[in-house]
């Protein structure tokens, strides 16, 4: 299991990234614990999703782009890339401006901030070894335990967590415009489009086998409770915003204000956790779109090789950092509204992205009887399009009708 362990964990953690920090806490600031039980009904959806994932990579040893090319052709393949590499660009400049406010808050100038930070996501990949990067991506996935500390220090109410969080409730005011907004960007944030492309990359990277399949879907199962638990954590510090009348526009923002009543180490941990969660966010979406961008070019796309032994590979896992640095380093763009919207816009593309990997599943000539999808992961899968398919139809309905839901 040792051996297998990572991938499953990491791509559910790096998902906890920038935007998903301000979105959990955006989310228990504006409603407090009324949306908890949206993660309970994620956390199945989450480990479905990577299940298939990391059963198609084992079944091909190739990655998810290459898949869809070889399957669909290369109208779909451009599509489904153009795609991918879009989103995560935007997703990266989030990442970004995430490390840009919160080192910002702690008086460090982004102009040192923001570069120094990309040198060390550089130098992180680029050694030659994917067993070091794992290794080192790991240590700092555990590091989010610290926000079980934080939502310990806020003393949420834990009856009313476990209320929340079994019985679905709807915050005062109803159903409104920012609402239904900030539960397509929770949706958007849990499942985003990188991952599938991600975790198919890294499984191949392992060269795991199908004797490998139980603990790597193990791997993911732990990969998503823990990922969803941190995510709880952080709409509960959210939640002592909404509890105490404390209006923030970002997690930097909110830092600064709870620290009269909650201390440094309060302030100082939701700074630093959002530093730890764009490094995460920022190496897993490079190296998607790197493996991915590589995998369809047909360059050698591999952590075990040298920086010169793959320089296409290398050289769009850099520009993919530095090209989002250095926007974020333009004055006057409005970081927090870009950090949301991307989540809402990762929400819209997910449902395309999923119907590839769900075809994929059923290719009985790519997978054989034994690994295909069974029915009833087919109804699964299906359920989980169609509720994806409806917000992003709830979202576009909202921009074209703004009077459709009542604005509080």
């Amino acid at each position: 299991f040792l051996m297998v362990f990572g991938p499953g964990l990491i791509v559910m953690e790096a998902d906890n990234d920038a935007g998903a920090v301000s979105t959990y806490m955006q989310a228990g600031g504006q409603y407090g614990l009324h949306l908890l039980w949206l993660l309970v009904v994620l956390l199945p959806i989450c480990y479905f999703v990577q299940e298939m994932v990391a059963r198609l990579g084992i079944a091909t040893g190739k990655g998810h782009a290459a898949m869809i090319y070889e399957r669909f052709g290369k109208w779909w393949g451009h599509f489904s890339l153009f795609d991918l590499l879009l989103v995560n660009f935007l997703t990266l400049i989030t990442e970004f401006a995430a490390i840009s406010l919160a080192l910002s808050a702690m008086g460090v100038s982004p102009y040192i901030a923001v570069p120094v930070a990309a040198l060390g996501l550089t130098l992180m990949v680029v050694t030659g070894s994917y067993l070091r990067w794992e290794r080192i991506v790991i240590v700092l996935c555990l590091m989010d335990l610290t926000w079980f500390a934080l939502a310990f220090m806020v003393h949420p109410g834990w009856a009313s967590v476990a209320r929340n969080t079994m019985v679905p409730t709807m915050p005062l005011g109803g159903v409104t415009s920012s609402l239904v907004f900030l539960v397509i960007a929770i949706v958007g944030t849990t499942i985003a489009p990188w991952q599938l492309f991600f975790q198919q990359s890294c499984v191949a990277e392992k060269r795991l086998r199908f004797a490998d399949l139980n603990w790597a879907r193990l791997d993911t199962l732990i990969g998503s409770v823990f990922t969803v638990c941190v995510a709880g954590a952080m709409m509960l510090v959210g939640n002592y915003g909404y509890q105490h009348g404390i209006v923030f526009q970002d997690p930097a923002q909110f830092a600064g204000a709870i620290m009269p009543t909650l201390g440094h180490f309060a302030r100082n941990g939701i700074l630093l956790l959002m530093v730890n969660a764009a490094v995460l966010g920022t190496t897993a979406i490079s190296l998607a779109s790197a493996w991915a961008y590589g995998e369809v070019k047909g360059w050698e796309h591999s952590l075990h090789k040298k920086l010169w032994e793959a320089p296409g590979f290398y050289a769009t896992y850099i520009a993919c950092v530095g090209a989002a640095a250095a926007f974020v380093l333009i004055p006057h763009v409005p970081l927090q509204l870009v950090i949301i919207s991307v989540q809402v816009f990762a929400g819209l593309i997910l449902p395309s992205a999923i119907i590839f990997l769900q075809l994929l599943l059923n290719d009985r000539e790519l997978l054989g009887d034994r690994w295909v999808n069974k029915p009833w992961n087919n109804y699964i899968n299906w359920t989980i399009i169609v509720v994806l398919f409806a917000l992003s139809l709830l979202l576009a309905a909202q921009v074209m009708l703004p009077n459709l839901f009542n604005s509080r």
